[in-house]
């Protein structure tokens, strides 16, 4: 028997689903503490000091977090070409914004006390909120369109065709639905960063960091519910119809797709998934209490509970649809049509078997290394080696 053969390519297919919403969690762990920090930045901290205190909670190990983001662009990459093909066409300018605010965020931190000016450090101080803000919010809108179904479709050569004009590609990004989720995204983030700033922050920073943070976890979870009832009373889901083979070969064209009532039928096929919304509503209402109650390590642990479950009930929810097609349900993508192949994936787990938990141990060998509150006389005492 080959090697590649003792995992089945539907198996393999599904692992691979998997490990993207993995990376996709993880960047959302991580990163995203570090885009609500800086999203956070303008409110929480009003004076140089008290800046320079929130960008430093985050200054060891944004580039780090980072990672997960890169991950999981090359495992779009290399284990759902298609995917990676619609996605990054379709989402263009989106992505465009999502990567430029990416690149200002380093320039920023490196640059802001490079000079003793307030205006210089005030203009690099609304570049880091804006590169936290606007990636927060636009991943939000993106899901939102995904959920929905992206307007496009394949010819029978599988060129990839999308409706309206260049510029419709983000003007169209922006409909209600699509801005609510970036809400939930933003907000949830928000409060994300707000636990992050409660555990290494002390003195204004943090007592302010709690009182946006709790508010921003009640926005976070009442957006989320709002979007919960959207999609159960009008947004329309997507589904196979038919009998279909789960290992045959990836052709985008080669099941039967069409449009349904409801995404809600999978919480019928699936009861177990409605554990991911009740993690995600629990975990915010938690971390709503945590911060209220002044609470460090535990309202943090609890928030990316919550970012858990909120991104996991829209994997789940639209399992085993990857990015429907709302112009054609035929070209939909999901995970039985649009993979890389049984050798390409095998090879890549293998990679993945090795390399993640090296990964994983230097992240946490990291943490555990810079643990500790970031406090104004270490700034003041390092103001020439901290950002």
């Amino acid at each position: 028997m080959i090697l590649h053969e003792l995992i089945t390519y539907d198996v393999l297919r599904v692992i691979w689903w998997g490990l993207l919403g993995v990376l996709l969690i993880g960047f959302a762990l991580t990163d995203g503490f570090d885009m609500g920090v800086g999203a956070l930045l303008p409110f929480v901290a009003k004076t140089d000091i008290e800046r320079r205190i929130a960008i430093n909670t985050i200054g060891p190990v944004w580039e780090g977090n980072q990672v997960w983001f890169i991950l999981g662009g090359g495992a779009i990459f290399a284990a759902w070409p298609p995917l990676y093909a619609v996605s990054f066409s379709g989402f263009y300018l989106a992505m465009f914004l999502i990567l430029a605010a990416f690149i200002v965020r380093p320039v920023a931190f490196k640059y802001r006390s490079k000079r003793d000016d307030p205006r210089w450090r005030t203009t690099w101080d609304w570049a880091i909120f804006a590169s936290g803000a606007v990636p927060a919010l636009l991943f939000g809108v993106a899901v939102g369109n995904v959920i929905q179904g992206v307007p496009f479709q394949f010819t029978d050569d599988l060129h990839t065709i999308y409706e309206g004009a260049w510029y419709m590609k983000f003007i169209g990004l922006l409909d209600p639905f699509s801005i609510l989720a970036g809400v939930v995204s933003l907000s949830m983030l928000i409060m994300h960063g707000s636990a992050w700033l409660t555990l290494k922050a002390e003195g204004p920073v943090q007592i302010r960091a709690r009182a946006i943070g709790s508010k921003a976890a009640l926005v976070a979870v009442g957006t989320y519910v709002l979007a919960g009832l959207w999609l159960t009373f009008g947004i329309e889901g997507f589904r196979i119809v038919g009998d279909y083979v789960t290992n045959g070969p990836s052709n985008p064209l080669h099941f039967e797709v069409e449009r349904t009532p409801s995404w809600l039928s999978a919480y019928a096929d699936r009861p177990w998934i409605a554990v991911a919304p009740l993690m995600g509503i629990i975990g915010g209402l938690l971390t709503y209490l945590g911060l209220r109650a002044g609470r460090e390590v535990s309202t943090l642990l609890v928030s990316k509970m919550a970012i858990l479950g909120v991104i996991s009930s829209v994997g789940l929810t639209m399992f085993p649809f990857i990015m429907p097609s709302s112009s054609d349900p035929q070209s939909s993508l999901t995970v039985w049509n649009s993979s890389s192949s049984h050798l390409t994936l095998f090879i890549m787990l293998v990679a993945t078997a090795i390399f993640m938990p090296l990964i994983l141990m230097y992240t946490a060998w990291v943490y555990k290394v810079l643990w500790g509150k970031v406090t104004e006389a270490d700034v003041s005492e390092n103001s020439h080696s901290l950002y």
